[in-house]
Parts: C-alpha cells; sequence; structure tokens
C-alpha cells in the first residue's frame, strides 16, 4: 500500500475541522512548491515551470464526512450531529474518534441494542440517526466532561488502513477524498525536475463535504485558467450492480453530475491524452452529489474544468475500498495534463473546441 495513502486516510479531519490533513500536505510539499492558504484554510502549493504559461489548479477536498458533539447526556453519553452525507443504517457498532480541543483523540462506539431485546416494531424499521449515541465508557457525564470534551468536538470513524487479500484493493475511510489530496502531492513530485510550460497549483480545499467552500474561496485566490477536481465516484462492481464504473478499470472522467457539466473542450483533451498515454479511464457520471469542479467552474469569469474521481466501493461509509490502479492512473493522467498544458492549447481548447 502507497504510504502517502495510508497515512492521508488515518488523518481526521471533518468540514471546517481539517487541520491534520492540511499540516500533512504543508509538510510534503514544503520542499516542492511555494505553500500559502485562503482565508478558510486551503492549502495552495505553487510550483512556476513558466511564469507566462497558464494556471492549472489541480484541488482535492481535505476534508471528510464525519460528526460533530452536540451534547453530552447526564449518563455520560455523547449525542452528535452528522457533518457531511451520511446513511444511518452503516452507523451503528461502529467505532469513532472524538478529538478535542486540546487534540485528545478518546475512542468510543455507536451504542447498537442487542438482537435479543429488539421489539418487532424495531426490527421493522432502521434505527435514526437522533435516537443514536456514542459510548466512550465513563460512567456520567461529569466524568465525560473531565475528559475535555465539549459541543462542536470533531468525531471521526476508526478504522486502520490496509491491504485486501489482493493487495491492489486497498480497505480504509476518508478515501473521499484523501486520494485526491494525495495525488495533488505526487504530482508535485512528479513535475518537480520537468520544465512544466505553466503553473500548478495542488490544492488541498476544505468544507467541501458542506458545499464546496473551499474550492469558491481558493480558486478566487488562484483564478486558473484551468481547474481539475480529483476526488471519488461510485464503484457500481458490487452484487446486482450495473458495473457503469468499476474498480481496477481506470479514473473516471466525469462528463456530468451535480454540481457541474464538465467542459467539453477539456473533456476531450484529457481523453486524448489517456488514449495517447494508455492510460485507462471510465467515462462517468452521476444524477446526484457534486465535487469542488462544482464551484470552481463557476469562479470569477469561469474556469474550464474537469471532475477525475477515483471510483470507491461503500462510498460515505466508515469502510471503504479503492483500487491501487485506478490511483495510479489518476496520477499518470494529471502528470501528463500538467506536461501538456501550455499557453496554446489551453486557448485552443477553451475557445475553439
Amino acid at each position: 500500500m502507497s504510504t502517502i495513502l495510508k497515512e492521508m486516510s488515518m488523518l481526521n479531519g471533518i468540514p471546517g475541522n481539517e487541520r491534520q490533513v492540511r499540516e500533512y500536505m504543508a509538510d510534503k510539499m514544503q520542499d516542492l512548491a511555494t505553500i500559502s492558504y485562503d482565508n478558510l484554510g486551503s492549502i495552495i502549493g505553487e510550483k512556476v515551470g513558466n511564469p507566462n504559461g497558464p494556471k492549472i489548479m489541480v484541488a482535492g477536498h481535505m476534508d471528510e464526512v464525519g460528526f460533530m458533539v452536540t451534547r453530552i447526556t447526564d449518563e455520560g453519553y455523547v449525542k452528535f450531529t452528522p457533518a457531511g452525507g451520511w446513511w444511518s443504517q452503516v452507523m451503528l457498532a461502529q467505532q469513532m474518534v472524538i478529538t478535542t480541543k486540546d487534540n485528545k483523540e478518546l475512542r468510543g462506539v455507536i451504542g447498537a441494542k442487542a438482537p435479543h431485546i429488539l421489539t418487532p416494531e424495531e426490527r421493522a424499521k432502521p434505527v435514526t440517526m437522533e435516537s443514536m449515541y456514542l459510548d466512550i465508557g465513563v460512567k456520567d457525564k461529569e466524568e465525560a466532561l473531565a475528559l475535555g470534551i465539549m459541543a462542536g468536538d470533531m468525531v471521526t470513524p476508526y478504522i486502520e488502513a490496509t491491504t485486501l487479500s489482493n493487495e491492489k484493493y486497498l480497505l480504509g475511510k476518508a478515501w473521499d477524498n484523501r486520494v485526491g489530496c494525495a495525488a495533488a502531492i505526487e504530482v508535485l513530485n512528479n513535475i518537480k525536475d520537468t520544465n512544466h510550460q505553466n503553473i500548478y497549483y495542488g490544492v488541498g480545499t476544505v468544507q467541501e463535504e458542506v458545499g464546496l467552500r473551499g474550492a469558491k474561496t481558493s480558486t478566487y485566490k488562484i483564478n486558473p485558467d484551468i481547474g481539475i477536481a480529483l476526488d471519488t465516484t461510485i464503484a457500481f462492481d458490487f452484487p446486482g450492480g450495473t458495473k457503469e464504473t468499476e474498480l481496477g478499470k481506470g479514473v473516471g472522467v466525469v462528463f456530468k453530475d451535480g454540481s457541474m457539466v464538465g467542459h467539453k473542450g477539456l473533456r476531450d483533451f484529457v481523453i486524448s491524452v489517456c488514449e495517447d498515454e494508455k492510460i485507462p479511464y471510465q467515462l462517468t457520471y452521476l444524477e446526484r452529489g457534486g465535487t469542488d469542479g462544482g464551484a470552481m467552474h463557476l469562479t470569477a469569469a469561469g474556469v474550464p474544468s474537469i471532475a477525475l474521481c477515483l471510483p470507491v466501493r461503500y462510498l460515505h461509509s466508515h469502510t471503504s475500498i479503492v483500487h491501487k490502479d485506478d490511483y495510479d492512473a489518476m496520477v499518470k493522467l494529471v502528470t501528463k495534463l500538467v506536461e501538456k498544458l501550455d499557453k496554446e492549447t489551453v486557448e485552443t481548447l477553451t475557445y475553439k473546441y
């Protein structure tokens, strides 16, 4: 398993609390790029190839879906609210981590009644998120408060990232979207000694899961000529799935989602690079949901943008699976795009497609 992928999966960072991920990205990019930030906390690594060339923004969002503490009951149980999209059925009996304001990490579990005591009515319907609670193993509210827990604290799933029986299959949390952040860093490393004819911006955005917020602010700061959102999409290769997008079949090139119709000229160029360089890809779409591209392409006078997405099984759950070959294809594709996007090419695909 890629070290950077495992390390980034294990970091904790919900919308508005991406500090761990931001510090990790700053450490990895400090010798490769000039680092700056927008005022919401998105991190920007700038690598100048040709100072008169086009600005190429490549962004992955740092935040993962998680929860925030709302209150502590008299018995010492922790109530929470979602930060990002969750389906309640994947949450019961799962281990979680509360990160306090002092960065103390406390393990707990979302409580689940034993099947022996469930009524027929309870068996017939899913447990609502509002009725769930986190058990951190204390006797009462006072003991919980003494640990430093307070409303607003971050709650994230706990799982150790690992390879599965086929080592190309990677199991972990937060692939949405640590894979995009990791790829942006790896591309920066790939081009460190190249004379690319543009200015590369590797960006880790904040608060994507609650409205593409950091993508909007960081794009305003950069004012790019091309926007490339690196994110995830659904792998449909589960039993009964449509197989529209599958693990191991390549990076997803998204022509439409709920936030953006990918720029036609840029999409055609991306596909031509995939075919010329023999990079496996899958054309894909989502009727609902979106990526940072949704904010990037509408910034200022508009930015030709595309979303490149890694297929993921069991998206927006505490455990999901990605494929190493798809990740490698994403990194290679973006590296080749940066090598080929000069001023003339960008002007042609923007205005003459």
